[in-house]
């Protein structure tokens, strides 16, 4: 059964057992899929009387965006575990004769590949809920702007976690110009994590 289909006792349970899956990444995932979620709320709730149609129409289109990115997100705890199975099964690849031993590196490599990808999407999808962050904190109901910061928080979270993720994955890639590019788009993404985060938090200091 997928990790987002489980029920919530039977899915804490498995991040607790002793299995290394789910682990980190896919808790990185559940984290920003729970804080896209919360953006998601906050933007459905009902509108204040000073607001306007188009602050409503930026209002529902963030919501839309966030609930997709929440879905996405808890995809992505499946997929990060699965990437890491794959890294355990290429391990196990034989490796008796040259050519055996030629095809495992090569598959190695190429799960590795998968496992660095998969938390990488998952920090795209958190800052682009964190983006998101800013419309529904200058126009959401302020009744709710504690749950927009929890959201932020939890969405800071899982795109950290995952960069320490795609961060160790990277030393035991060979190809140096994956190497560097996936490590510059990291970077890149966790830069603009912290100017999205800034930009919502200036947004409900601005109401308050």
């Amino acid at each position: 059964m997928a990790l987002s289909d489980q029920p919530l006792v039977d899915l804490l349970a498995a991040f607790r057992s002793s299995d290394p899956t789910p682990g980190g990444g896919s808790a990185s995932a559940l984290g920003g899929a729970i804080g896209a979620s919360l953006l998601a709320m906050v933007a459905g709730l009902s509108k204040p009387r000073t607001r306007t149609p188009e602050e409503d129409q930026q209002l529902a289109a963030a919501r839309t965006r966030c609930a997709t990115i929440s879905d996405r997100l808890a995809a992505l705890m499946d997929l990060d575990s699965d990437a890491y199975e794959g890294v355990v099964a290429a391990f196990r690849l034989p490796k008796n004769s040259e050519d055996e031993k030629a095809a495992r590196s090569a598959g190695i490599q190429e799960a590795l590949r998968t496992a660095t990808e998969a938390p990488l999407e998952v920090m795209r999808a958190c800052l682009e809920a964190m983006q998101l962050a800013e419309t529904v904190a200058a126009f959401g109901n302020t009744n709710a702007a504690s749950d927009v910061q929890v959201g932020l928080e939890l969405l800071g979270a899982g795109l950290r976690g995952a960069g320490m993720n795609v961060a160790i994955n990277l030393t035991s890639l060979k190809d140096q110009a994956d190497v560097a590019a996936m490590k510059k788009e990291a970077r890149l993404l966790e830069i603009e994590a912290s100017r999205a985060h800034a930009a919502a938090i200036a947004a409900l200091g601005e109401r308050n």
